[in-house]
């Protein structure tokens, strides 16, 4: 049952004294997963399209982002931070201070210098390599950041799905030749697939893409099936193929001539091989083993971690509320303590005990000491949406027993205390 170490523990939390608190009012006319996220207090809306993650968002989000982080690791990436804030003159190299669809958010310094706010950052990127990057020896590089976005989006909506500032994971790799970026991009590819559907069963599909603004070569989006999604996804079931709408030109399959299906989905990742684009631009240049100059070949790989987790809350939701993945469930355990005034003392004693065992072997632990009623107990905890859950009662105490459930299944167990925290 033990979750993976991760950083952002609390060492200590009451429910009675966490501040995020599950909602009454909430309009009905929202999508599930965002009808939960709102009712559940893991975000509130501050304007269109920006959003505060609360404690419980914010560390459902934190998982995300170290689940991410993880993978980009793995492939043997370095991680950096790069500014949000660009002067005009590295937009304009590229042409993109006008052209970027949707428009930069711009603003003027006191020193009347112009900046935007980046929704993308491979002007940036580019600039930092072209003064580091010389020679085939320095190749292949791969370098990613997890950082705030900006998006001068016209109509916000949808929640997460479609924000004016988000969080985003992208990641830019350099090569010496078309081979070499490839072989990484196909690796990319495939880390996206372990974190979309073996890590977070999302059933994510690759599809063909249009390069849009960003530029390139060859690009593919990794697609979720929901129907509030804006995308519309075209397939072949006897071939697998999938393609985005804006690059499908006839409605058949170009393998074997069968007539496209389609669904609706959310974009929840997209990468791109761009070629030399940006390395021409900045004179991205570097010296192969004969001495000869040639241009760097580059690629850009992004998640939107924000959109990424109200996708999640829409697939992995029921009637009731959220059904975390154990993998990003913002606590290990939800420790539900019910009592009468008269047994309070006893189940608060014991709670506390298991709590503090809990918590030395290394878990993460919610525990619902209020004075509520057991109902209003249960139906916080099924929009909460945390993984695991234990309810401590004087009819399970009288026996030296707990309850245990996991949010996705319906029944639960019944476990000697002493039991359960020996195989826990």
């Amino acid at each position: 049952m033990r979750s993976k170490t991760f950083w952002l523990k609390y060492k200590f939390m009451l429910q009675s004294q966490l501040f995020s608190k599950t909602k009454k009012n909430i309009k009905k006319d929202l999508s599930r997963g965002l009808y939960f996220l709102l009712k559940g207090d893991f975000v509130e809306e501050v304007a269109s399209g920006v959003y505060t993650f609360l404690p419980l968002g914010y560390l459902v989000l934190k998982k995300i982002e170290n689940l991410i982080r993880e993978e980009m690791l793995n492939l043997e990436t370095q991680e950096l931070l790069m500014p949000a804030l660009h002067p005009k003159t590295l937009w304009q190299k590229t042409e993109r201070w006008e052209k970027i669809d949707p428009p930069l958010f711009k603003l003027e310094d006191r020193h009347q210098k112009e900046l935007c706010l980046a929704p993308t950052h491979e002007e940036l990127i580019t600039l930092h390599a072209q003064k580091r990057i010389s020679s085939y020896k320095d190749l292949p590089l791969a370098l990613f950041q997890i950082q705030e976005k900006f998006r001068n989006e016209m109509r916000p909506k949808g929640g997460l799905l479609r924000q004016r500032e988000f969080l985003m994971k992208d990641l830019y790799s350099f090569h010496e030749n078309e081979k070499s970026a490839l072989e990484f991009y196909e690796k990319v590819k495939n880390s996206y697939l372990k974190i979309f559907n073996e890590k977070l069963n999302l059933d994510a599909k690759v599809c063909q893409a249009d390069v849009g603004t960003i530029g390139g070569k060859l690009s593919h989006e990794f697609m979720v099936e929901l129907e509030i999604g804006e995308d519309i996804i075209f397939f072949c079931e006897k071939c697998h193929f999938f393609a985005n709408k804006e690059v499908v030109k006839e409605k058949f399959c170009p393998y074997c001539k069968k007539k496209l299906q389609f669904f609706r989905g959310v974009e929840v990742g997209h990468i791109f091989f761009l070629g030399d684009k940006y390395s021409k631009v900045f004179d991205l240049k570097f010296k192969d083993k004969e001495g000869k100059e040639k241009m760097v070949l580059m690629s850009c790989f992004g998640v939107g971690i924000s959109r990424l987790m109200q996708t999640i809350a829409e697939k992995k939701s029921d009637d009731e509320g959220i059904v975390w993945p154990e993998v990003i469930s913002p606590f290990d355990f939800h420790l539900i303590l019910f009592f009468s005034q008269k047994e309070e003392k006893k189940i608060k004693k014991e709670g506390f005990f298991l709590y503090k065992t809990l918590k030395k072997k290394g878990y993460s632990v919610l525990l619902d000491d209020r004075k509520k009623s057991f109902g209003e107990k249960l139906a916080d905890a099924d929009i909460i949406g945390i993984s695991k859950r234990l309810i401590l009662s004087p009819r399970t105490l009288k026996e030296g027993k707990i309850e245990f459930k996991k949010r996705n299944e319906k029944k639960s167990k019944l476990f000697k205390i002493k039991e359960f925290l020996k195989i826990c």
